[in-house]
């Protein structure tokens, strides 16, 4: 039985870059996703409304954990070849776009009526509309938000480890497995988690109260 020591610390502590690689995938993934789903969610077109708020309720209605197991376990059912790496991205991705497009669906919505009516009384189409006028002022308030939902992104990547993607969690079990030292091995695994999501946190409060500071002028 191995002791735990500054080996298996560096061990844990390099798989970080592959949990900052996961969450740097989901959140690009899942912004572009977000955007598409806010878009349609406050498009003029009821179809698209009803697509993305039926993607919406699936996905936030329904375990990361259990969408990791459907992607992992059932892409081979289909006759798809996937790894760890690509299961976890994609079941990420489509989680993070569930959750950020409600988030700027809100920010969006929460646009003035004013603008909206300026901006229909310039005669502008939908997606002039949307681009110019909406979406800038719509950015600024999702900021916070958005930088506060990446806490989520970073700790909902510890559940890939139930795949065998070798993040900080998956590393966490292979020392502890080797060491049967789980208090010292997992509290590393929570100090870099900690380490990784506590910034962010400071960032997006600072952000809030920022924005709060404004409205409030």
């Amino acid at each position: 039985m191995r002791t735990f020591g500054f080996s298996e610390f560096l061990f844990i502590l390099e798989a970080a870059k592959w949990t900052v690689a996961l969450s740097l995938i989901a959140f690009i993934g899942g912004a572009i996703g977000g955007l598409i789903i806010a878009l349609c969610r406050t498009s003029e077109s009821a179809l698209a409304r009803t697509l993305s708020s039926g993607f919406i309720q699936i996905f936030q209605g329904t375990p990361l954990l259990l969408q990791l197991f459907l992607v992992f376990f059932g892409a081979p059912v289909l006759g798809l070849d996937v790894n760890p790496w690509l299961a976890a991205g994609i079941a990420l991705i489509l989680n993070s776009s569930a959750f950020l497009g409600e988030i700027w669906r809100g920010c969006i919505q929460a646009i003035p009526v004013g603008q909206w009516e300026a901006a229909q009384a310039l005669n502008l189409p939908y997606v002039a509309r949307m681009r110019y006028v909406i979406l800038p002022q719509a950015g600024r308030i999702a900021l916070a938000p958005t930088v506060g939902y990446m806490v989520q992104i970073i700790k909902g990547t510890s559940l890939a480890a139930i795949i065998g993607f070798a993040e900080v969690t998956r590393s966490g079990q292979i020392i502890n497995n080797a060491t049967f030292q789980p208090l010292i091995v997992f509290s590393v695994v929570a100090a870099i988690y900690f380490a990784l999501c506590w910034p962010l946190s400071l960032l997006a409060a600072r952000m809030e109260r920022r924005q709060a500071m404004a409205q409030a002028r």
